[in-house]
């Protein structure tokens, strides 16, 4: 008489759980050349252009006495308005980059319930950019207060906002990241969820500036990357939302790429 079997393998022999999951997909993303080019061009630009206009506007301060709208904090933070743009590629190459080798098709053979692949690369994915972008706007906002402190007043954690502020910066690319991700979810194309991301993020500001100011300042709160310079800005902007509304916002719309990217993926074959 054979022994009684449970009343529901949770996972069917040679496939994997949730924790295989995460473990193939942290595998995959510290595997892949891209992750670290993506990173390092985010660290590169962030830093880099965050330094340079740092020094600009230091030098300004000090041959021009130039104080209107001088915000050392906000100025050092500039680079993170570029290195959004790498950030959204690492997101969108999370799972584009298996639908255009193929390999994805292994992916799901090996975890036929697609909705936890795609929880797994959100966890890893979410993990990681929040760690890396928390990390560079920390040393982007330290390398910028160093170079201010030379010519013109400076910030430094204890300054109010400031630390919200570089805090803010991170959630925001991680936010960043995880809609690209469902934007490549949901497109499967690489350079499609790519354009796609830029578009929302730069050509949507640009339409808009060609509509009338009232529709502006109504409509322009609610772009991703406003909501971005309103979560690096230590103070409240004019026509801005607060930055955890706009953070509880721009999370909204990354659940909602992802839940849509989700469905897609399993109504979809591979």
């Amino acid at each position: 008489m054979t022994p009684a079997s449970s009343p529901v393998d949770r996972v069917p022999p040679g496939h994997y759980g949730f924790l295989g999951a995460l473990k193939s997909e942290w595998t995959k993303l510290r595997s892949l050349r891209s992750t670290a080019l993506s990173i390092a061009t985010m660290f590169v630009l962030t830093i880099g252009i965050g330094a340079l206009v740092s020094a600009a506007r230091a030098s300004r301060y000090a041959n021009h006495g130039f104080k209107s709208g001088f915000d050392p904090t906000r100025v050092s933070l500039t680079g993170l308005l570029f290195g959004q743009l790498a950030i959204g590629v690492l997101g969108v190459l999370v799972i584009t980059a298996e639908h255009s080798t193929g390999t994805i098709r292994s992916t799901l053979s090996a975890i036929p319930r697609r909705p936890v692949v795609l929880a797994a690369k959100v966890v890893t994915l979410g993990f990681v950019a929040l760690v890396v972008s928390e990390a560079v706007c920390f040393v982007a906002f330290f390398v910028g207060q160093a170079i201010i402190a030379a010519s013109a007043p400076h910030a430094t954690l204890s300054t109010p906002g400031a630390l919200r502020s570089i805090v803010g910066g991170g959630l925001y690319l991680t936010v960043l990241a995880l809609l690209a991700l469902g934007l490549g979810t949901l497109i499967r194309h690489t350079a499609g969820a790519i354009t796609a991301f830029v578009g929302i993020l730069l050509i949507l500001p640009l339409i808009l500036q060609s509509l009338p100011s009232s529709y502006i300042a109504a409509i322009g709160k609610y772009l991703p990357a406003n909501i971005g310079i309103a979560m690096m800005s230590p103070s409240t902007l004019p026509d801005s939302f607060s930055a955890w509304t706009g953070f509880a916002l721009l999370s909204a719309y990354a659940a909602v790429a992802l839940l849509v990217g989700g469905w897609t993926m399993v109504k979809r074959d591979a």
